[in-house]
């Protein structure tokens, strides 16, 4: 399984130190080299990030060419526009993103999206990790990752840490 990977995603996986998830739920991960970029100047100048370094296994990657028709989603960054072409040249399996301007434009690609959230949530399931509780704490209160009251609730009980 071939995916790429987004800036917040792999950002946040490595405040969690939980950035190997990646390889035992997919194997081959790439980024665009746009989003390494990105990764090394939050985690140059954003006090949250501070200090993290972008993993040695995520293979990084330039798209030869930018998809015609992403244009048509403005809200969308470099970042995302970089790994939703990459993802169309490669033809990956999946774009790791949580931003909803850029799972529409992965959606209205035909791209699957996995995000961070969904990611924790399959590495519960399949007994990675003890909890996903923790770690949805420090995600709130650390990278002051917003999640939805319903959806935590949600996530929570799907990983079957809710009565």
């Amino acid at each position: 399984m071939i995916v790429v990977t987004d800036t917040s995603v792999i950002l946040n996986l490595c405040l969690l130190r939980q950035e190997s998830l990646l390889l035992s739920l997919f194997g081959a991960v790439l980024a665009p080299t746009r989003v390494v970029a990105e990764f090394q100047r939050l985690a140059a100048t954003d006090s949250r990030f501070q200090g993290l370094l972008f993993p040695d296994f995520i293979h990084q990657a330039a798209p030869v060419v930018v998809v015609k028709n992403l244009p048509n989603f403005t809200r969308l960054h470099g970042g995302e526009t970089a790994a939703l072409s990459l993802a169309v040249e490669r033809g990956a399996d999946a774009v790791l993103m949580d931003e909803r301007a850029g799972r529409a434009a992965a959606n209205a690609l035909g791209l699957k999206t996995v995000g961070l959230l969904g990611i924790l949530l399959l590495a519960r399931q399949k007994g990675l990790i003890p909890a996903i509780a923790p770690l949805l704490d420090r995600l709130q209160n650390e990278a002051r990752f917003w999640i939805d009251l319903s959806l935590r609730e949600t996530i929570i009980k799907a990983a079957g840490e809710l009565p």
